[in-house]
C-alpha cells in the first residue's frame, strides 16, 4: 500500500507554477519548476530563488527553563544565545552520533526550534521526553516555511518590508509582511545572503505570490536546492550525517560551542559528551568527512565507494553533483582519516570505471552571508 503523502501550503501555488512534484520525507515536493534545475541554481546565485521548506517542523518553546532544558540535548551554547539571534545545533545521542541537526532562535520569552522534515516526529517525542514539565512543547502546525536566496533577495524584500535590511546573518526578528505576522531569519541553506521567513499557513500562497512579483524572486525546487547546498558545503542529514556519525567525524566541531567544550563552563550534560570529548582530545576516529572535486565532468553520485591508488576501499560519497557555479563535479563523503588532507588523490567507483577526485575544502564556492 502506498502511503498518503502530505502536502503543504504551498501545494496548490507549485502545481500552477508547473512544478514537478516528487515524494520527498512524507510530502510532494516540487523538484524543479519549468525551469530546469541548471537555470534555477544559477539564477538563485545571481539574483534570488524561492524555496518552500513548509514540510520542516517548527516548533516553540515556552517556560522559564526553556532553554537551559534545551541545551541538555545539544552540545551547543542556547542559554547565552542573544534575544534575536539564531543558532545551528545538533540533538546527539548516548554514542555521540548525530540525532538531527536544527535551528535555534531566541525570540525572548520563547525558544523556535526548526527541525527537519524526515525526523520532526523523532525530534518532538525527543524534546517531550527530556525537557521536563516546565517547559511547553507547542507544535506550530499551521505555519509555512520559506527561504528566499541569492545576492538580490534583500532589494527584493526590502521593497515590501524595509525592514528587513536592519538584519545580519544569523539575525531572527517577528515582523509584518504586507500585513502579514511573519518569523523573518537571515540565513538560509545556499551559501548565499537571504532570509528564512515563517508565515502562517492561511496568508501563505498570498504572500508568497506578492514576493514571487519581484522580478528577481523565482520559484525553486529541491534539485536546485541540494545543488546549491552541496556547493555551498553544507550537510544534508540522513545523507552526510546521521546517527552513527559524531560531530567530529562529521567535521563539525564548529558546532560544538566554546562554553560546552570539556574545558568551558557548561561542559557536558549532553547526551554521548564523554564519547565526543573523547574524540577530539585523542583524535581516535577512524574516518572523517571531507569534500571532493572531480577532475572530469561526470558528476560523483551519492553511494560511489572510494579507493586509494592501490585499489583498497577507503571511503564512500554521501552526495555528489556536477556543481553548475563550480563548473566541475563535488562532492562530499567519508575517507579513512589518513587520506583526510587537502589534495589527497582518491578514486570514485562509477559503472566500473575508477574516476580521479582530490580532497577539497568545502564550501568551493565563496559563502556570501551578509554579516554587515
Amino acid at each position: 500500500m502506498s502511503e498518503t503523502l502530505l502536502k503543504t501550503p504551498l501545494f496548490d501555488l507549485h502545481v500552477e507554477l508547473g512544478g514537478k512534484m516528487v515524494p520527498f520525507a512524507g510530502y510532494e515536493m516540487p523538484v524543479q519548476y519549468p525551469l530546469g534545475v541548471k537555470k534555477e541554481h544559477l539564477h538563485t546565485r545571481d539574483q534570488a530563488g524561492l524555496f518552500d521548506v513548509s514540510h520542516m517542523g517548527q516548533v516553540k518553546l515556552t517556560g522559564a527553563n526553556a532553554a537551559a532544558a534545551l541545551e541538555k540535548l545539544v552540545p551547543v551554547d542556547i542559554i547565552d544565545l542573544p534575544v534575536g539571534k539564531q543558532r545551528y545545533a545538533i540533538f546527539t545521542n548516548e554514542e555521540g552520533g548525530i540525532m538531527d541537526d536544527l535551528m535555534v532562535t531566541n525570540y525572548g520569552d520563547w525558544v523556535y526550534v526548526v527541525v527537519n522534515a524526515a525526523c520532526k516526529e523523532q525530534d518532538i517525542s525527543h524534546m517531550r521526553a527530556n525537557l521536563g514539565d516546565d517547559v511547553e512543547i507547542e507544535v506550530l502546525e499551521d505555519r509555512a516555511l520559506i527561504a528566499v536566496q541569492g545576492p538580490k533577495t534583500a532589494e527584493a524584500i526590502g521593497r515590501i518590508q524595509p525592514e528587513v535590511h536592519d538584519l545580519v546573518f544569523m539575525d531572527s526578528r517577528q515582523m509584518q509582511i504586507d500585513g502579514v505576522d511573519c518569523f523573518v531569519s537571515r540565513s538560509g541553506y545556499t551559501g548565499e545572503d537571504g532570509y528564512e521567513i515563517s508565515i502562517p499557513s492561511a496568508d501563505a500562497e498570498r504572500l508568497v505570490k506578492l514576493l514571487l512579483e519581484q522580478p528577481e524572486i523565482e520559484a525553486i525546487g529541491l534539485g536546485a536546492r541540494d545543488s546549491l547546498r552541496l556547493e555551498s558545503g553544507l550537510c544534508l542529514y540522513g545523507n552526510d550525517i546521521d546517527p552513527t556519525t559524531t560531530p567530529v567525524e562529521g567535521s563539525l566541531l564548529w558546532a560544538i560551542s566554546k562554553v560546552r567544550r570539556a574545558d568551558g563552563e557548561r561542559a557536558g550534560g549532553f547526551p554521548g559528551a564523554d564519547k565526543i570529548y573523547e574524540q577530539i582530545a585523542e583524535k581516535n576516529y577512524s574516518r572523517k568527512r571531507v569534500g571532493l572535486l572531480g577532475e572530469g565532468r561526470a558528476p560523483i553520485r551519492e553511494g560511489s565507494e572510494l579507493f586509494n591508488a592501490d585499489g583498497e576501499k577507503i571511503g564512500v560519497v554521501t552526495s555528489g553533483s556536477f556543481g553548475p557555479t563550480v563548473n566541475q563535479p563535488v562532492a562530499m563523503g567519508y575517507v579513512a582519516t589518513a587520506y583526510s588532507a587537502l589534495e589527497t588523490e582518491v578514486f570514485a567507483e562509477v559503472r566500473g570505471k575508477k574516476l580521479p577526485m582530490k580532497v577539497a575544502r568545502a564550501p568551493f564556492i565563496e559563502q556570501r552571508y551578509y554579516r554587515g
